[in-house]
């Protein structure tokens, strides 16, 4: 969630949506994120997804931390428009979500690669089969871990990586991989 897309030159949008927090500015709940993570100017697509959740509403995020959504949570987690609720597992994640959107609106849940995916994939459906606004966000390999034909950890032991996505497509009304700011795959 770190690929670098440019250098801020000039001043954050007055917005407050996107780009770099004031110098020096960490809430109370950040002491784990670096503050350089959190005060770089550099864009990120993890610092642009928190932005674009808040933009469209999104107050809270349950989420379930993992190896491959860690960095995404610190830009979530910096993100002053956004709450982030920790989970014990993916699926009560999803289902907290579920209960949430049906309650108060546009909610976001964040699960890491396959093992999560998965996991979070009943609630996803049948938050999906009562259109509820609900945006889920699996964690992902790098961008440099594309096209290799490796096996990763969290993997159901295939190099494709696009299995878990297929499963989404059924269960969503949208589904993208997001390998750089701008670009889909």
């Amino acid at each position: 969630m770190d690929t670098k897309i440019s250098v801020c030159d000039a001043p954050a949008p007055t917005n407050g949506n996107v780009g770099c927090l004031p110098k020096g500015v960490v809430s109370s709940i950040q002491t784990s994120v670096s503050p350089s993570v959190i005060a770089s100017c550099e864009a990120t697509l993890g610092r642009h997804l928190a932005g674009r959740l808040v933009q469209i509403g999104v107050s809270d995020v349950f989420s379930v931390p993992g190896d491959f959504n860690l960095t995404l949570l610190d830009h979530l987690i910096a993100e002053p428009g956004l709450n982030l609720i920790g989970c014990c597992n993916e699926l009560n994640a999803g289902y907290a979500a579920d209960g949430y959107a049906r309650s108060r609106g546009v909610v976001a849940c964040v699960v890491t690669f396959t093992v999560g995916g998965l996991s979070v994939l009943n609630a996803i459906a049948g938050a999906y089969s009562e259109n509820l606004p609900l945006i889920c966000v699996v964690g992902g390999p790098t961008s440099n871990d594309y096209g290799t034909n490796r096996i990763l950890h969290h993997t159901i032991g295939l190099p494709d990586f696009s299995q878990e996505f297929r499963c989404f497509q059924t269960v969503t009304c949208y589904q993208a991989v997001v390998k750089q700011l701008g670009r889909r795959a």
